[in-house]
């Protein structure tokens, strides 16, 4: 693994939403504009790309049937949402889509009634998503049909380690729709290393396992890379640095810890440590364009679920995360 090192970390509001507003996950696109799944409203916006005053403001895209968890561009500009209460997939066409037109969207699957929990997602290789269910405890591997085409979904891998947790107090998202506190949520894959790493909120537990870059199938079992990670939410990568970040939602913090095994367990927490009432709420992260490893967007809830430690609830923002120059760690 290459040295650890330790940047720096600034945090600035980016957009945001109204209170009571759960931001839950995103993805950038191209043009530096971005999508963001507001779950507990059923909505999906679009945020425009930076200019020299922030916050910018967001626009409604769309609203859905289900709520909306992961989103994955699969093509270019071709995106995927997962919706959990209506657990299906949904695909979205914004070629040659301009901000305040209607946006064409195709529902692809409908996912069995046993799968209640869609949460994260990420494109495995083209034509295939993987999509974590926190509440059954298992990734489903879901084939993509050509264009709107119907897809297809089968169980990729199921786990101890992506056990919900029953024991624990349920999750409410909507008073119509209550969870578990989510097991296996957040996954991402790592093309150089064949790797699927995941995070399982209710083990708190960060974790990879090998995958076969022939039948994109789980080689060997999962191998646990870090516990005790409270309330482990969805993440990004840093393949060349060697790290991911994850956001710890009601934790209100954003952790670094390593793509590797080490000899003794090693995290830091990236920004919160003092807490930064900020980032309250912070569920998960994604790489802006061409900036890998450098700028990263945080979706929060401002404390929706439980505020912060001072006990306020705060409006819902987009955060953008910035990781400059490193000294040594100690």
């Amino acid at each position: 693994m290459p040295e650890r090192r330790r940047p720096r970390f600034s945090v600035e509001t980016y957009a945001l939403f109204p209170k009571s507003y759960f931001l839950e996950n995103l993805a950038t696109r191209s043009d530096g504009s971005i999508l963001v799944s507001a779950l507990n409203h059923g909505e999906l916006w679009y945020v425009p790309a930076a200019t020299d005053t922030l916050p910018v403001t967001p626009v409604l895209l769309d609203r859905l049937d289900g709520l909306p968890m992961g989103i994955v561009e699969a093509e270019p500009d071709i995106f995927y949402v997962c919706t959990i209460g209506d657990a299906a997939i949904e695909r979205y066409d914004l070629n040659g889509w301009t901000p305040g037109e209607p946006v064409k969207r195709d529902r692809v699957f409908t996912f069995p009634t046993s799968a209640s929990g869609l949460n994260g997602a990420c494109l495995l290789a083209p034509g295939i998503l993987l999509v974590a269910d926190s509440t059954a405890g298992l990734i489903w591997r879901v084939d993509l049909g050509s264009g709107a085409k119907p897809a297809s979904a089968l169980v990729w891998l199921r786990d101890t380690s992506m056990t919900a947790g029953w024991e624990l107090p349920q999750v409410v998202l909507t008073p119509r729709v209550t969870i578990p506190y989510p097991g296996v949520n957040g996954v991402r894959f790592a093309k150089e290393t064949n790797h699927l790493y995941y995070t399982s909120c209710a083990q708190q537990r960060f974790a990879r396992i090998v995958v076969d870059p022939q039948t994109w199938t789980p080689a060997g079992a999962p191998e646990m890379l870090e516990g005790d990670i409270l309330s482990a939410d969805d993440f990004c990568i840093d393949e060349a640095g060697g790290v991911a970040y994850i956001g710890t939602h009601v934790a209100n913090t954003i952790r670094r810890v390593s793509l590797t095994p080490t000899e003794a367990p090693w995290r830091d927490v990236a920004v919160g440590d003092p807490f930064d009432d900020t980032l309250v709420g912070p569920s998960s992260l994604y790489w802006a364009p061409d900036a890998v490893g450098r700028v990263a967007y945080v979706t929060t809830d401002g404390g929706h679920l439980m505020p912060g430690p001072d006990g306020v609830r705060r409006p819902a923002a987009l955060l953008r995360l910035t990781i400059t120059d490193d000294a040594s760690d100690d």
